[in-house]
């Protein structure tokens, strides 16, 4: 497999800072659920899977993939990771509603959002972000450690206007947020009854998605590039094409590359992708890797694992590792059969999340879910679901 790179050696500018405002197999086993386990060495995964389909979720058992329990829900709902390792905020039309995957139960809490989008998890609190109002929801990750009697305090931000954004607290409180024309990002410090602005840049074009990666160093998408805030800084990072669109970030806290993904024609039809970018955020370097023409992907099928390695679950069914450091593909593992891109970016598709060292991967054509041992490439359980599995999450 070949591929291209297109590097950005330092082709990074400090934006603008304002203070004017803000193991082996041994056997295969068989339920009743009709899922299939092999065993393994691979460390316990600690949590429970969520899948979402029309009109519903279920919880599955992250070894055995048996489905633990269901409910019904609206025609379409995604879901997200709350970060205490029991919780999946479940996006539908009334807000945030709590699913509990440890009871397991779909509770009665909900944060109600006129348009409930991004959520996002880091260093001990968890933002809800309401594109209907620009309001950021910052509750305490652990908030529902004694239970789901009521709705936790919470603090909220709320932009000038509302807009399609994402909000992250760092670990000294700072909320770094989406300004309200999409245009970039500020950092805001909070105060009994205002928020002081710390540095903001403007340089971000339809700002979309956020990672954090080593070092609290956050990174944004760009139709441009991408933008850095580190160290107090914001840093734009110039795509190598006019249109260099990143929309989503795929992260390690214990590595300073991020991967993100990348569309370079803004009129392509469909919404499989054919290019990553890797972004050294402690050197401050930003590159276009172009993949062989069989990895296409789309924004559910990166996902970080093993060794801070990227995993893209490609369209030709398999699993491809690639490696941040040197943007080189190093090994493919078929797990699926091969797949088309979607019509829709809620159609139902081939997803990938990873727990450790284990890969979950939705495989819609035939209802399935499977695991997958990164260390080995090894499909370890599968299971056949009732329902065509959508998006899905790990508590």
């Amino acid at each position: 497999m070949t591929q291209h790179k297109r590097r950005v050696a330092f082709a990074a500018t400090v934006a603008g800072i304002s203070l004017l405002a803000a193991g082996c197999a041994s056997g295969t086993a068989e339920d009743t659920s009709g899922s299939t386990t092999t065993e393994s060495a691979t460390e316990t995964v600690e949590g429970r899977i969520a899948v979402a389909y029309e009109g519903g979720v279920a919880v599955l058992d992250p070894e055995t993939l048996e489905v633990v329990d269901e409910f019904a829900s609206e025609e379409f709902v995604r879901l997200n990771t709350f970060g205490d390792g029991k919780t999946v905020a479940v996006t539908t039309s009334a807000g945030f509603q709590m699913l509990d995957t440890s009871e397991p139960a779909l509770t009665d809490l909900v944060f109600e959002a006129t348009t409930a989008g991004h959520v996002v998890s880091h260093e001990g609190n968890t933002v809800l972000f309401d594109d209907g109002t620009g309001t950021s929801t910052i509750v305490a990750t652990d908030a529902f450690a004694d239970g789901y009697d009521a709705l936790p305090e919470t603090t909220t931000y709320t932009a000038d206007e509302p807009h399609h954004g994402v909000s992250i607290v760092l670990e000294d409180g700072e909320l770094v947020t989406t300004l309200s024309d999409r245009s970039g990002a500020v950092a805001l410090h909070a105060h009994e009854d205002h928020w002081d602005e710390e540095a903001m840049s403007a340089d971000c074009p339809g700002i979309h998605g956020e990672g954090t990666a080593a070092d609290e160093a956050v990174i944004f998408g760009c139709e441009n590039g991408a933008l850095l805030y580190a160290d107090g800084e914001f840093v734009k990072f110039t795509a190598p094409d006019e249109y260099g669109r990143m929309g989503n970030a795929f992260v390690s806290e214990t590595s300073p590359i991020v991967v993100g993904d990348y569309k370079n024609d803004p009129d392509a039809e469909g919404y499989l992708l054919n290019a990553v970018t890797l972004i050294d955020t402690a050197a401050q370097t930003y590159e276009v890797v172009d993949l062989p023409d069989e990895v296409q992907y789309t924004f559910r099928d990166i996902a970080r694992g093993p060794g801070d390695l990227a995993y893209i679950l490609a369209s030709d069914g398999q699993i491809h590792v690639l490696a941040p450091e040197t943007g080189e593909l190093t090994d493919a593992y078929p797990v699926v059969e091969a797949w088309e891109g979607p019509v829709e970016w809620q159609d139902a598709h081939p997803a990938i999340k990873v727990a450790g060292d284990i890969a979950y991967v939705t495989e819609p054509a035939t209802n399935s879910v499977h695991a997958v041992d990164l260390t080995t490439g090894e499909i370890i359980s599968s299971v056949e679901l009732d329902h065509t599995p959508n998006e899905i999450a790990i508590s």
